[in-house]
């Protein structure tokens, strides 16, 4: 299905959504707070039950990685939950001078691997197994899954990470009276992090690369389709990075990204639940507040450059087709950001939407279909509109009649019906996402650090109310065009795997 084919993007599409009708209720809510290292902490107060859900949010993804540092991201959000010097370790100490030798025996190990045929396959089998025995050797110091262990024995629940291209996340809901448990494991954690069985764990990112990316067709057409959408930009590279990015990741090259920008100046916490405001302000500042700040995310200043015609991708598989059409578009918070918003759930939130209602209930010609922005929205991103052909139809009318649907756009006014419904629909999904403790902490966290305030929850509403029939067909105009376009097409190989 489509929506598999997505599931890496999942999370980041789930914060560009629509979302604020409710947050206008967060305004005189929100306690903030930003201690002198440059670290911002925002706060609900909510005794609805004695359980708190605290969302750290660092300001860095993919999209900051240099062309050396691909997937190294990625790799840290593994890694960062293999402990600390006092954490996920019997002895440090001990431990250290191993951990040196490993990295020294990997690095020879790369330097002979980066010669390819001119490389020494001998060499670059005794410096394998004498980096296999200084891991082994360094296990007998690992506690495994210390953090996970201390949680779960306090009450914590849903404790968990994700990178995506504009930032990485950590999250952990637990009972209020544990909050100090939480703020001494991440504070440790964002002070003294080690980078120990890296290796190990790069072998099994690497695993993860081939199980979910390469040998998964609808994921291989997803990252297919991005590298073709993007030239310049770093958006268009996989988050885990490519095969090669991931095999030469070094804990050095890891160490450097880390200590550089996972630091307090480039961290939002939220702490959301049954709490003191000015107490949390204390026990954070008393636990995260001498951590050092590190180097400000830089801005990545590159650009796309426009596109100055349709781009095509394929991608053949033992699957079932699928179709992907993406146009150039905004970054969250531009002009006319709400007005993609607006078009995406006309065409696609919930059954009554144009795409559904012609495409899969009228023509049958999609059992699935759905339009978002991807793959970030810090940056000009892009709408996306992807389906799965019903048979006997094609990918080729699955495509035309999604065109279709976005020429009506330019041709016929929107009913303000429709733009009623979907103001409707707003407010029944902002109820449900900012219901919980930890739905609110994740907006609090994801556009203080993409929109640049937790503020522009409370103006959201307001501006999708101000998009007029206008507005659509003017964006639609000018901005669903042939020459802006990048359209993915997976094709099902004959049986036994030959193309037709």
């Amino acid at each position: 299905m489509m929506r598999h084919l997505i599931s890496g993007c999942l999370l980041l599409i789930w914060l560009t959504a629509p979302l604020p009708l409710q947050a206008a209720g967060l305004d005189g809510r929100v306690v903030e707070h930003t201690y002198q290292n440059g670290l911002k902490l925002l706060m609900v107060e909510r005794h609805t039950s004695p359980t708190v859900s605290a969302w750290i949010r660092f300001k860095v993804g993919s999209v900051n990685e240099r062309s050396d540092e691909r997937g190294v991201a990625h790799m840290l959000e593994h890694m960062l939950f293999k402990g600390t010097k006092t954490l996920g370790t019997t002895d440090y100490a001990a431990e250290k001078p191993l951990l040196d030798k490993i990295e020294a025996t990997a690095q020879l190990m790369m330097a002979e691997q980066a010669k390819e045929k001119k490389g020494d396959p001998a060499r670059i089998a005794a410096l394998q197994a004498r980096l296999a025995a200084l891991e082994k050797e360094a296990e007998r110091y690992v506690v495994k899954d210390e953090f996970f262990d201390l949680y779960s024995r306090n009450g914590g629940v849903g404790y968990n990470a994700f990178t995506a291209k504009d930032g990485t996340t950590y999250l952990i809901s637990l009972p209020s009276n544990k909050l100090e448990l939480w703020a001494a494991i991440e504070s440790d954690r964002m002070r003294d992090p080690v980078l120990r069985e890296f290796y190990t764990e790069r072998a099994v990112v690497m695993e993860e690369r081939r199980r979910s990316y390469d040998a998964e067709p609808s994921a291989k057409l997803w990252e297919t389709f991005l590298a073709a959408s993007y030239q310049a930009h770093p958006y268009g590279q996989p988050t885990i990075g490519w095969m090669s990015d991931i095999q030469f990741l070094s804990r050095t090259k890891a160490e450097r990204f880390l200590h550089r920008y996972y630091a307090p100046n480039n961290a939002v916490i939220a702490v959301v639940g049954d709490i003191n405001p000015q107490q949390v302000i204390r026990l954070v500042g008393r636990y995260f507040g001498e951590i050092p700040p590190g180097t400000p995310v830089p801005t990545v200043t590159v650009q796309e450059e426009p596109q100055r015609g349709e781009r095509r991708v394929e991608v053949r598989a033992d699957a079932e087709p699928e179709v992907l059409i993406g146009f150039h578009k905004t970054a969250l918070g531009d002009k006319d950001d709400e007005v993609f918003d607006v078009i995406s759930a006309l065409l696609s939130q919930g059954r009554t939407s144009r795409l559904y209602r012609s495409l899969v209930l009228k023509k049958q010609l999609a059992s699935d279909v759905s339009t978002f922005t991807a793959p970030g929205s810090l940056y000009p991103s892009l709408f996306v509109l992807a389906a799965s052909p019903r048979a006997p139809h094609t990918a080729g009318e699955v495509e035309q009649a999604l065109l279709d649907e976005l020429d009506r756009l330019k041709k016929e006014p929107v009913t303000p019906w429709e733009l009623q419904k979907i103001l409707n629909q707003l407010e029944f999904q902002e109820i449900r996402r900012m219901g919980t403790n930890g739905g609110l902490a994740r907006n609090l966290t994801e556009y203080e650090a993409v929109a640049g305030s937790w503020r522009y929850l409370l103006t959201y509403r307001a501006k999708v109310a101000r998009v007029t029939p206008a507005d659509i067909q003017r964006v639609a105009r000018a901005w669903f065009t042939r020459s802006n376009r990048t359209v993915g097409i997976l094709t099902k190989t004959a049986t036994g795997g030959t193309t037709p």
